[in-house]
């Protein structure tokens, strides 16, 4: 397992995050604990929740991933915990999920209710890196390309969501902050706040990045490269798309079938796209997924991918993955079908 570090941190993070989205609607306990032991066995000290998981969740399941995450920390014991590095998010506001709290925001009454809760899921002491999942603000974001319209519903806020963070951190609640689903626009907000004010520093942004989504690249990719903030880039597989087994049809029980509402990867350019990278892929004597995640971890402004699985058989085969090498010529026939369909999922 290879490592790195938080931006801007002390604190040492593999290459790969295991990302637990599934744990509490596709996973049950025992096997989100099998998981959770299969990947600090291969080496990964990063696990990625969020207190709105499980996908496709609702009030009954609210909060199942955070605690199917507590009862295996407190089954390895303290000692173990202070190994790993925990991240997980508070939910904003736009996404129908009033189970959570009312209101949805990032006041400080949301955003101390939302850690209290998250510590007391995941029976630890402390987080490492506590996300806002996405702005609150109204911006293009899941499957939408650009902005249309500003919201003039939301006040900028930036001074005081920080102001909060600054106390958690000084009570010992959280470690590092960072931003999720975000654009340049936030990114910068939040990094001339913090400066402005000596408060805490954003360390990471968490967004989609896989063959099928590369608008990271557009703004985004430079502010993180000359600020220093780390990409943990989520959906390299493009919720299971890039492994090739939706080209057929959605088999049972797979994500694309027991989540329609999630349409970001079933468009026609998809299909398109992803039939001409499994034939580059198998030309060049590698599986699908072997080369859409060896191109994510390839790029200098990834600081760790966050993987996930429903079996410990497609995890092995994630991790394994990571230990290809991709030609220059491959990158560059990549980017060949990259510039014929153009993020088809944004």
């Amino acid at each position: 397992m290879n490592y790195t570090t938080l931006p801007n941190t002390n604190t040492k993070i593999s290459k790969i995050c295991l990302g637990t989205m599934t744990f509490g609607n596709q996973n049950t306990e025992s096997e989100a604990h099998a998981q959770l032991d299969y990947a600090i066995e291969r080496g990964i000290n990063f696990i990625d929740t969020a207190e709105m998981y499980p996908i496709g969740g609702n009030a009954q399941i609210f909060g199942s991933t955070e605690r199917f995450i507590g009862t295996w920390i407190k089954k390895i014991g303290k000692d173990e915990r202070e190994k790993l590095v925990l991240a997980t998010k508070i939910a904003g506001p736009n996404r129908g999920m009033e189970y959570i709290r009312q209101p949805l925001d990032f006041s400080k009454k949301s955003l101390t209710e939302a850690v209290e809760l998250s510590l007391k899921n995941l029976q630890t002491d402390y987080i490492d890196l506590y996300q806002m999942h996405w702005p609150e603000r109204v911006m293009n974001m899941f499957g939408k390309r650009g902005l249309t319209e500003i919201d003039n519903q939301w006040k900028e806020n930036f001074f005081e969501v920080l102001t909060v963070f600054d106390g958690l951190i000084k009570e010992g609640k959280i470690k590092h902050i960072g931003v999720s689903n975000e654009n340049p626009y936030g990114v910068m907000k939040f990094i001339s706040e913090s400066e402005k004010h000596h408060l805490p520093r954003i360390v990471s942004i968490q967004n989609p990045y896989s063959l099928l989504n590369r608008l990271f690249e557009v703004g985004l990719s430079e502010i993180c490269m000359r600020e220093n903030i780390g990409l943990l880039a989520y959906s390299p597989l493009g919720f299971g798309f890039l492994t090739g087994k939706y080209l057929n049809g959605f088999p049972e029980n797979s994500r694309m079938k027991l989540f329609p509402n999630f349409t970001r990867y079933t468009n026609e350019n998809c299909f398109k796209a992803t039939k001409l990278y499994k034939d580059l892929a198998e030309a060049n004597g590698l599986t699908l997924t072997q080369m859409a995640e060896a191109f994510v971890k390839s790029q200098s402004f990834v600081t760790s991918t966050i993987i996930g699985a429903t079996s410990l058989e497609q995890l092995k085969e994630n991790i394994d993955s990571f230990q290809i090498e991709l030609s220059p010529e491959i990158i560059a026939e990549i980017n060949k079908i990259q510039e014929i369909h153009p993020n088809p999922a944004p």
